[in-house]
């Protein structure tokens, strides 16, 4: 058999497919493998280049793999996507992948660590509970509206619905509901204790990370976006500039044109979706204090532009900001006031 030079690994949970080919292009190996005979079948390899989407489970491969010898490279599947060749399935995706990964201009996506993946993984499991209690809040406040039971909006005013709920001489929410809102209101305080304990750990976890250190103290940066920032951008240095970061993240305006004609529409939204949200809730929380009034830039923004959209320029700007502290490793230095 020649020798394989480069493989396309279509990732699944039980059976995958792997597509190889030699110097000149030409298939040598199509075949499915069971999940316990893959790292056995690549341990029997001469060490070659690995190309495997980046999706669930794809950094645990690529670190199996990578001590095996091989050279793994995870590519985004969306640049894999454009070379699949009519019918869509796995041995079709493991071919487009074998040719998208020997591609010089493709871009690749960084391999983590496990306590890299661990240190991003605690911040889905605190999404996940924030979601959950939204879900709760909405929840009780949408029944007790059915009663005539209305507060003010924002989490620090469900207190006053506890309140009501646990005033035995209060008869507006009956039974069976009024029992069955009582449970809600407990599973909510238990999943803001869980979420504070998340919460800390991660500011516990930040103070020993020098990435994190250096973000905060950026202007909008609090503990949880410097430590997914730091967490989830491996390789700042993997973008040419601020600009290319921000674009990553989805802050830029979506271009859509043809003959010389670009039209600029709202913000693309690609890349991680969870920096971006972080990035633009620092903003708005930038814009509600005197520094926006203080801001030149800001305050011209403000006077012409709607808040949100102000925002989103923000963050972009924030973005950029600390691509730069991350790729020269200092602490954020505003610059003198102009005469």
């Amino acid at each position: 058999m020649k020798q394989i030079i480069t493989i396309g690994l279509d990732i699944a949970k039980q059976v995958f497919e792997v597509h190889g080919v030699d110097g000149q292009g030409a298939v040598v190996v199509r075949r499915s493998l069971r999940r316990g005979q893959l790292i056995g079948w690549f341990a029997k390899l001469a060490p070659c280049l690995v190309g495997i989407e980046a999706c669930a489970t794809a950094h645990h491969w690529a670190r199996e793999l990578g001590e095996l010898g091989h050279s793994v490279k995870l590519i985004p599947p969306a640049y894999a996507k454009a070379y699949v060749r009519r019918n869509k399935n796995d041995a079709a995706d493991a071919a487009a992948i074998c040719e998208a990964v020997s591609r010089p201009s493709m871009r690749f996506v960084a391999i983590k660590s496990k306590e890299q993946q661990a240190a991003a993984g605690i911040h889905r499991v605190r999404e996940l509970l924030m979601k959950q209690r939204t879900m709760t809040l909405n929840t009780v406040r949408s029944l007790m509206a059915e009663f005539g039971i209305v507060v003010r909006e924002g989490p620090r005013h469900v207190v006053e619905l506890e309140a009501i709920l646990a005033d035995p001489q209060d008869e507006r929410v009956p039974e069976p509901l009024h029992g069955g809102l009582l449970k809600l209101v407990e599973i909510l305080r238990g999943l803001e204790s869980r979420i504070a304990v998340i919460d800390k750990a991660i500011v516990t976890a930040g103070r020993d990370n020098a990435i994190f250190r250096h973000l905060i103290t950026i202007p909008g940066y609090g503990p949880i976006l410097s430590s997914a920032m730091a967490a989830m951008v491996i390789d700042p240095k993997a973008f040419k500039n601020g600009r290319h970061f921000a674009a990553s993240l989805g802050l830029v305006p979506r271009q859509e044109g043809t003959g010389g004609k670009v039209k600029l529409g709202p913000i693309s939204k690609r890349g991680n979706g969870y920096l971006r949200r972080l990035l633009v809730n620092g903003a708005m929380a930038i814009l509600a204090t005197k520094r926006a009034k203080q801001d030149p830039w800001l305050a011209r923004l403000l006077a012409t532009k709607k808040r949100k959209l102000v925002a989103v320029a923000l963050a972009n700007k924030m973005a950029r900001i600390g691509w730069a502290l991350m790729t020269r490793q200092q602490d954020f230095c505003a610059l003198p006031a102009a005469a």
